[in-house]
């Protein structure tokens, strides 16, 4: 999710609106197949934490682009959105892959057994900073000992994307994001990544949906081309596979 989107604390609680997705999601779909081009959010993921025959969660799946890529080799794959009508364009997508499935819900309650799978990843969904304490508490209930929370979002520090991005959202801090996520014991990894589009109107559309007007007018004519670079962060928290002895 490009400037993220924040899950509601469950299913039949209100839910605080994303209007990217939740409004255009057929442009969306095409911000998703032009982001990370190089595949490098996918490459860092898989050396932290392989997850080929391991139960995955993907929390704040949206309408669940990322779920087939996690099938291609996770043994079974859960999308958890607490937005139905995301959660059934998600179901619709998965609908041919069995060991995939769709649950109605939001971070903090994720309806799973205690200890039950292997990695919990979310992209630019519900973890970016102080506030996120009980997600966090909650994927690590699902965790088994030795999974691995992955929490990809957006490095709001990186130009020009992060530029825009904290003209539209001036109470977003970065450096304090970050910070909070060091302080939970994540590891961090930055990522340059590159976003490629297939054509101009594309490009521009994903931006008029991610900005506001004013900061969408002035960040399409600063494009050149149809690509667009932006900064990604990956953090990366493992569950204690053992028993950890007192200091």
């Amino acid at each position: 999710m490009a400037r993220g989107r924040r899950l509601g604390l469950a299913p039949a609680e209100p839910l605080i609106p994303s209007p990217n997705i939740w409004r255009h999601p057929e442009v969306y779909e095409r911000e998703n197949a032009a982001q990370d081009a190089a595949g490098a959010i996918w490459a860092a993921l898989e050396r932290a934490v392989p997850w080929a025959g391991r139960d995955v969660v993907d929390v704040g799946c949206g309408d669940g682009y990322h779920l087939p890529l996690f099938a291609r080799h996770g043994r079974t794959v859960v999308g958890v959105e607490p937005y139905r009508p995301l959660v059934k364009r998600a179901r619709r997508r998965v609908a041919n892959l069995p060991h995939v499935r769709v649950v109605a819900a939001g971070a903090e309650t994720l309806p799973l057994p205690d200890a039950s799978v292997d990695l919990v990843h979310a992209r630019t969904a519900y973890f970016f900073g102080p506030g996120c304490e009980p997600g966090l508490a909650e994927a690590e209930r699902v965790l088994r000992p030795g999974g691995v929370i992955a929490i990809v979002d957006l490095d709001a520090t990186v130009a020009p994307y992060g530029e825009w991005m904290r003209a539209d959202i001036p109470h977003y801090d970065p450096v304090a994001a970050e910070r909070f996520f060091v302080d939970q014991e994540f590891s961090l990894t930055r990522l340059p990544t590159l976003w490629r589009f297939a054509d101009r109107a594309s490009l521009e559309a994903v931006l008029r949906i991610e900005f506001s007007a004013a900061v969408a007018a002035r960040a399409i004519p600063s494009v050149t081309g149809l690509t667009i670079p932006v900064g990604y962060r990956l953090h990366v928290r493992r569950r204690p596979s053992g028993i950890v002895p007192p200091p």
